[in-house]
């Protein structure tokens, strides 16, 4: 559902991602670590087609986004650090504006449901977002993506700045958004809730995807030294 052969991007001289080449198959949740800089986000605004590739292809469900930026997106949900929704609108009002957008006519009862599955208490189904926790609103658009049948989920530090309590809650939702076939990739500096989430794990820098893993094959403290051993890694110049 997600993939990138030989991506590229350039801004002058500084190269931003360097020949990414990954796969996220349905079902799959692929977490890429790495230091700010180290290409993650840049990754996912060329998947978005936020932003052009200097070369190599980023595809959606097989087909080239920037071939066809509007048919990708039909599949996709994006969720970044600061989910941006209308702050004077309720949960409902935006979900029900936002699955619209998406196409989708939905009843109340069916977005009720949806935020009640994305976990958002009933309390707060009608109450404006600008009193919303970011945890809240991070349910939000789990929910959104549940009402727009999302094949493709695309996170960026999702779980940045959430309490501990709110993060568990948050990896729970993507465990059940994998059992439904959804593809997710999630940037994230967060080693523990990556090794808890993902089926696969990659460590960036540079642009550059300089390890992955098998999630189940590798244990937490395994994970931060391949990390810390990639971060402190320098090349030897001639």
């Amino acid at each position: 559902m997600i993939t990138t052969n030989n991506l590229t991007k350039k801004f002058g001289d500084f190269v931003a991602v360097d020949n990414l080449s990954i796969s996220v198959k349905e079902g799959e949740i692929l977490c890429l670590l790495g230091a700010n800089g180290a290409g993650k986000s840049t990754t996912i605004n060329m998947l978005l087609n936020f932003i052009k590739p200097t070369s190599g292809t980023a595809e959606i469900n097989g087909m080239d986004v920037v071939k066809n930026p509007l048919k990708t997106k039909e599949f996709v949900t994006y969720i970044p650090e600061n989910l941006m929704l209308y702050p004077s609108l309720t949960a409902i009002e935006n979900l029900d504006y936002f699955s619209g957008i998406a196409g989708k006519k939905l009843s109340s009862k069916t977005l009720t449901d949806f935020l009640r599955e994305a976990g958002l208490q009933e309390t707060a189904f009608k109450k404006r977002i600008s009193t919303f926790s970011k945890g809240m609103r991070q349910k939000v658009g789990i929910a959104l993506a549940l009402a727009k049948d999302t094949k493709v989920l695309l996170l960026d530090e999702p779980t940045s700045g959430l309490d501990p309590k709110a993060s568990n809650e948050f990896g729970e939702l993507l465990q059940n958004l994998k059992n439904k076939g959804v593809a997710v990739l999630m940037a994230t500096h967060d080693l523990f809730r990556a090794k808890e989430v993902a089926t696969h794990i990659g460590i960036m820098k540079d642009g550059q995807l300089r390890q992955q893993f098998v999630a189940s094959d590798i244990s937490l403290p395994e994970l931060e030294k391949a990390y810390l051993d990639t971060m402190n890694y320098k090349e030897v110049l001639p």
